[in-house]
């Protein structure tokens, strides 16, 4: 790695390295439970709505006890949206409580319960993973991404998964833009996810690129 490469890196990860899942207070594992819960962080993410108040929404749903498929398909329908609006998630809080009903039946009843299952169906390839991870309603490509990046933390068969939003992020800041050079710029998966989180919070604002080139060269 090349000194100003290091920089960059090490101001990214000092400054905006923290995934969305711990933004959300999940504490990330290969278990059920908090894979669950990235999965619906996911599903909140994919709106177009801000980052902040998606974490905030799904935090609200785990301090209300949906931590587990059992238990968000246990809630009522008004229950969900009742967490989802204390998130300020607002715009999108009905459609979202119907989603998140589907996507927890969906999964108890063909993988139950377990998103690791999911993943075993895929031979553990990314892009099968995706694929099934498509299914649930709420979840396209974008949502498909997002949960791939912060579980190759977890998942290290997925890593590398670095997709275009992080690929911007890093052209931003002068980092390499193929996907093995700029993995090469970290020691491990749950440091990629950190990056990768970095990258795409940086992909967000061209303000926030600069201020991090110039923290690397002070």
């Amino acid at each position: 790695m090349s000194s100003k490469h290091e920089s960059v890196v090490k101001v990214l990860l000092d400054r905006f390295g923290r995934t969305y899942a711990e933004q959300a207070g999940i504490h990330l594992a290969d278990k059920p439970s908090p894979l669950y819960e990235l999965l619906v962080l996911a599903t909140l993410l994919s709106a177009r709505i801000s980052g902040d108040v998606a974490v905030a929404a799904a935090k609200e749903l785990f301090a209300a006890g949906y931590r587990t498929p059992h238990k968000m398909k246990q809630a009522s329908w008004q229950d969900r949206v009742d967490a989802l609006g204390r998130g300020h998630y607002r715009r999108y809080d009905e459609r979202t409580s119907t989603m998140l009903g589907e996507a927890a039946t969906l999964l108890l009843e063909r993988w139950h319960g377990d998103v690791r299952k999911l993943r075993d169906e895929a031979g553990g390839e990314p892009e099968q993973i995706g694929a099934l991870l498509t299914e649930f309603k709420g979840i396209g490509p974008v949502g498909a991404d997002i949960f791939l990046r912060e579980v190759q933390a977890v998942w290290p068969q997925v890593a590398p998964y670095l997709d275009g939003r992080v690929i911007s992020g890093a052209e931003k800041v002068g980092l390499p833009s193929d996907v093995r050079r700029l993995a090469g710029l970290v020691d491990s998966p749950s440091e990629l996810a950190r990056l990768s989180a970095a990258l795409v919070r940086v992909s967000q604002k061209s303000r926030t690129a600069d201020e991090i080139k110039r923290a690397a060269i002070g």
